[in-house]
């Protein structure tokens, strides 16, 4: 199984910088249709994020939303910014993390006024579940301002509209609360980035920090106030929520045994004299790779002569200027621990080396060959 990054999706600018500042390794990445993802490490992890800047509304933000999924196959997909709470329990600053979407603007108008066609998603149970866990600790968001009060976080349904709701006696708010009255928080992406992902088969996850209290004030004062520190909020438990789903499938990838039954294939044999050989499948079992020009035999690849191959591999990539200085310490880091697993005779060895290739795989994804080598070594050592 191969693991994509968390993608992380922002509407607004000020919802963008407070995720990106929590990021480090930050390099640009230009979809073919023009959108820049910037892809980066949450600080002090090795968890892969993927950071993306949709714009307003639901249209766009599915339209990016799939387009992120091609692109790097995600984990999972996080929506992250701010909204207007919809109750008085859902002071400013603090978070709410979606159990449902709504699309409350679907409907059919009749004689007799508008007739509500409900639209609704649940998020993924899996992020749902972590997401509680977490908030059960007061370590996400960081230090207190002075005189301030530390954010809570709230689960429930979040509504989505086309407009900015800013009363709770308009007409629309009398909707809202006549047909999603368990409705938390109100804004303006979450339906689009939904449907995206049902249709994509993508976990995604809605964390929207309370900005406003859609009550009539709202403003630009107002806004220049609440929106940082709400986006703020959001960002922090949104990259916590990333950097911890990340450990779980790294922990699931280990403890992840062979299928119980699999097909036979048959038995293929590459043989490629000074070129190069891809492998591509969904599971690769019983496998032999050999790098070199004559097959070996099952059982006598020598992973130690593999594993210094792939650090010259990597010194030439650096040297080149192919992999810039931070990644590639990192990437010597997880070497040397492989490197010592392998020498160890400890019961935790193997799967300690098979960790430390896994993030050395996700170091070095955008470098293909070294990349495709560290994958062969993977299937190798799973196989052994």
């Amino acid at each position: 199984m191969t693991r994509g990054p968390v993608v992380i999706l922002t509407a607004l600018d000020v919802e963008n910088a407070a995720v990106r500042q929590r990021l480090t390794r930050i390099r640009t990445r230009r979809h073919p249709r023009g959108t820049r993802f910037e892809m980066g490490r949450v600080q002090g992890t090795n968890c892969p994020v993927v950071l993306g800047l949709t714009g307003k509304g639901n249209g766009a933000s599915a339209v990016l939303v799939e387009r992120a999924i091609q692109e790097f196959s995600p984990a999972a997909v996080l929506f992250v910014g701010v909204a207007g709470a919809l109750w008085d329990g859902t002071p400013l600053g603090d978070v709410v993390v979606a159990t449902q979407i709504y699309a409350y603007h679907g409907a059919t108008s009749e004689d007799d006024g508008l007739k509500a066609r409900p639209r609704a998603w649940e998020v993924s149970h899996r992020i749902s579940q972590l997401a509680s866990h977490l908030s059960r600790n007061d370590d996400w968001a960081g230090p207190v301002p002075a005189g301030g009060r530390a954010p809570k976080v709230h689960f429930g349904p979040i509504a989505a509209g086309e407009i900015v709701q800013n009363s709770r006696i308009s007409r629309e708010a009398h909707w809202i609360r006549e047909h999603y009255n368990d409705a938390l928080a109100v804004e303006m992406e979450s339906a689009g980035v939904a449907q995206a992902c049902h249709l994509s088969g993508a976990a995604a996850a809605v964390i929207r920090g309370i900005s406003d209290m859609a009550d009539g004030t709202k403003s630009t004062d107002g806004d220049c106030a609440w929106q940082p520190r709400a986006a703020a909020n959001a960002a922090a438990f949104a990259v916590r929520l990333a950097t911890e789903l990340t450990k779980e499938l790294e922990q699931d990838e280990m403890q992840d045994g062979s299928p119980a039954r699999e097909p036979n294939y048959g038995t293929v044999t590459n043989l490629a004299l000074g070129g190069q050989v891809g492998i591509l499948g969904g599971t690769v079992t019983r496998n032999n790779i050999s790098f070199g020009a004559v097959p070996q035999a099952p059982g006598s690849t020598d992973l130690a002569a593999e594993l210094a191959a792939i650090r010259e591999y990597l010194a030439r990539e650096h040297s080149s200027g192919t992999i810039d200085s931070a990644t590639y310490e990192a990437a010597r880091t997880e070497l040397e621990t492989a490197n010592k697993a392998l020498e160890s005779d400890a019961p935790e060895g193997r799967s300690t080396f098979v960790l430390a290739l896994k993030r050395l795989r996700g170091l070095v994804a955008d470098v293909t060959e070294l990349a495709t080598r560290i994958v062969a070594l993977l299937a190798i050592a799973k196989g052994l």
